[in-house]
């Protein structure tokens, strides 16, 4: 009897002490949830105006991560209290500081891809 219960608590110590140096081992990678909000006066999101084919748009954006933008011409980006990097569809990459507020009256970029950091 003794020895079925040593067995068991034994397995069971060897599979806790596998599950807990595997938690350690493996890092856990950081959740993005970059979220297309409300646009909503007196809140710091990121607010950008756009348009694309006659269709114009004003967009808010709120927690870090990255998501596509559909290649819709910029004219204007308020970062709020957000750092911004948006991807061009000629390849560049924008970094924008937080609490700017940029227009692009002549020649407005056309975007990819947009993030927050």
């Amino acid at each position: 009897m003794f020895s079925k219960t040593k067995k068991l608590m034994s397995v069971g110590a060897a599979t806790f002490a596998a599950a807990a140096a595997f938690t350690v081992a493996v890092p856990s990678g950081s959740a993005f949830a970059i979220d297309h909000v409300e646009c909503r006066g007196g809140e710091n999101f990121l607010k950008i105006w756009s348009h694309n084919g006659g269709i114009q748009s004003v967009d808010c954006y709120a927690n870090a991560g990255r998501t596509d933008f559909g290649n819709w011409w910029v004219d204007r980006i308020s970062t709020g209290n957000n750092d911004l990097i948006y991807y061009d569809a000629n390849g560049d990459s924008i970094r924008i500081n937080r609490w700017t507020d940029i227009s692009f009256p002549n020649r407005p970029p056309q975007v990819k891809s947009i993030e927050i950091l």
